[in-house]
């Protein structure tokens, strides 16, 4: 195992803690009764509150005064300072809490419970004076150095900060720590997500479970994650969408079902593509489209007051007002608005040399419908920044819809478009069964000419709506995408706490060539490897005295007295080649 300086150093406090008698890792309950923000808020108003605390938290910073110091623990809700005082933790003889414990074998990033009393310094800081200490957590892994400096306005600058957006998403529990205001964006993605619940229950629907792996994939256009069961035998898909079971609950008389679902989608990444990612769907029987425009419209504008207590949010450089009511275009018009090109009347044909002449991305696999699809997402959707309401599509693009009620070749659904992408999708249901399996047949085709993204055919979903299903409007919502409108995100990422990535490069050092190639000789190789040292990194890193000792020390516990010892002018000369 690779270990730095710094983690060797701390396993050796580690050691040193347990000589002492000290559990770094106890078991035992440490009764927590308030937190720093509490004590931030509260303490001016209500001193007397406050005379007994006990607190848990980080250590993040630390200042050693002889026989006093100041440190800053960081709990869920911020920052406080906490003043050490030997004599206060180490009231008999043995001061070894304080000038051992606390000053020589705590390091910043350990996890640490105090009690004490509230007051404020000198200098106006609330803090807590604390008057017993234990260690809860030994960290064994130094944090990433985050300083802050204050000029004379009260501007705060960070200085080498834990920015790499790679690192960040990769370890989170890092992110979090070092970096804590990325924790409001998940703290108001789950208030978001309890004020669409809150706001669902009080209609009386009802919110409901559908399996996640499924025999048979369905409810969206998009390929999916494969796997198979060992003890049926049979290959089974993580679910795309959830509409097919939920529209089965509707079958059976429920009359509104809802589900925050985990979904899974084989498909490319970005910052707005995760391939596992969340949303909310609901089916309410004996309503439609319209109906469900205007749910939408209320139930995001609550959403936007919760978060904010207001309707305009500010994303990016635009503010985006929810206020409702949201401006509405059908998907012709919206194309005709921003193209000058009316579509309406062109076959496949036509729309492929539209395609061309507007420059939009296109292959021979795509059908009458993914290229309406394509010049809307390349000509429109860009322009869309307010909420606005695209609705009535060609029926080639919605297999799951019904069939408009007074437009020929047009379909009942609409798109919610907001900061250039769509954040929810919603149908009048189509409950016809004939119509229903003669679109499954239409995609069916489509997959056979290469479409990876073509719905299958459900035979039991087609039983079920032979059995008879109601007039249904159906509203799937992206709660990611969402969030980031709603949390000004410029990237999925930073709205999903442990986000997919590529496996993590890890370097394998052959401490055998890397030593020889520094120069380092056979017999000196075993005491390096006892002091953790496998790379010329730390070689290169560990200064030239220290590991002139170490090694020194290494040689007598290994008893190498056939060893000629190592000079520092050797280990100057490995470093130079390290």
């Amino acid at each position: 195992m690779h270990l730095s300086e710094q983690e060797v150093i701390r396993r050796q406090s580690l050691e040193e803690l347990q000589k002492l008698g000290i559990n770094p890792y106890p078991a035992d309950l440490f009764e927590v009764n308030t937190t720093a923000r509490s004590i931030h808020d509260k303490f001016a108003a209500a001193p007397e509150s406050f005379k007994q605390v006990s607190l848990a938290g980080r250590m993040m910073t630390r200042r050693i005064m002889g026989n006093a110091s100041f440190a800053e623990l960081q709990d869920e809700t911020g920052k406080i300072q906490v003043y050490f005082r030997r004599d206060d933790l180490c009231p008999g003889d043995d001061k070894n809490l304080y000038n051992v414990v606390f000053k020589k074998l705590l390091d910043i990033g350990d996890i640490l419970g105090v009690t004490g009393f509230v007051f404020t310094t000198q200098t106006g800081e609330i803090s807590i004076h604390a008057t017993s200490l234990r260690v809860l957590s030994k960290s064994l892994r130094p944090l990433p150095v985050v300083k802050e400096t204050t000029d004379e306005q009260g501007n705060v600058t960070r200085h080498d900060a834990f920015t790499d957006p790679e690192q960040r998403y990769r370890m989170r529990y890092v992110d979090l720590v070092v970096n804590p205001q990325v924790r409001d964006a998940f703290v108001k993605r789950t208030r978001l997500v309890n004020s669409m619940r809150s706001y669902l229950n009080n209609k009386g629907y009802l919110e409901v479970e559908t399996p996640i792996l499924q025999p048979l994939y369905g409810g969206a256009a998009a390929r999916p994650f494969k796997t198979h069961h060992n003890t049926l035998d049979m290959t089974l898909y993580l679910r795309i969408a959830n509409e097919l079971y939920l529209k089965r609950l509707i079958v059976g008389g429920f009359d509104g079902v809802y589900e925050f679902s985990k979904d899974f989608r084989n498909e490319g990444m970005s910052r707005f593509h995760n391939p596992e990612f969340t949303q909310v769907e609901l089916y309410v029987a004996y309503k439609d489209y319209q109906w469900m425009m205007n749910l939408v419209e209320e139930m995001i504008e609550k959403v936007a007051l919760d978060l904010h207590g207001t309707t305009e949010v500010k994303v990016g450089d635009q503010v985006i007002n929810f206020k409702r009511p949201w401006k509405r275009f059908t998907m012709f018009e919206a194309i005709q608005h921003f193209t000058g090109i009316d579509i309406s009347t062109m076959d496949e044909a036509a729309l492929r040399q539209t395609c061309k002449s507007l420059h939009v991305p296109m292959d021979e696999t795509m059908g009458k419908g993914k290229l309406i699809d394509q010049i809307f997402g390349e000509r429109c959707e860009p322009n869309l920044i307010q909420p606005t309401f695209i609705t009535d599509y060609p029926v080639e693009m919605s297999p799951l819809a019904k069939k408009h009620r007074n437009k020929p070749g047009l379909v009942e659904r609409f798109e919610a478009i907001c900061n250039r992408k769509e954040i929810c999708n919603a149908f009048s249901e189509l409950n016809d069964p004939i119509d229903q399996r003669r679109r499954f047949e239409e995609q069916l085709e489509l997959g056979k000419r290469g479409d990876e993204e073509a719905m299958t055919l459900d035979e039991d979903f087609l039983r079920a709506l032979e059995y008879g299903m109601p007039p249904t409007a159906g509203l799937g919502i992206g709660i990611d995408r969402l969030t980031m409108v709603m949390t000004n995100s410029p990237s999925i990422q930073d709205v999903i706490f442990f986000p997919q990535m590529k496996p993590e490069k890890v370097t394998v050092i052959n401490h055998e060539e890397a030593f020889r190639a520094m120069g380092i000789r056979e017999e000196v190789w075993p005491m390096l490897l006892k002091l953790n040292i496998h790379a010329p990194e730390q070689v290169r890193e560990t200064k030239a005295t220290k590991l002139l000792n170490d090694l020194g020390g290494m040689r007598k516990k290994l008893k190498l007295d056939n060893v000629a010892a190592v000079t520092l002018q050797e280990i100057e000369g490995w470093q130079k080649t390290a």
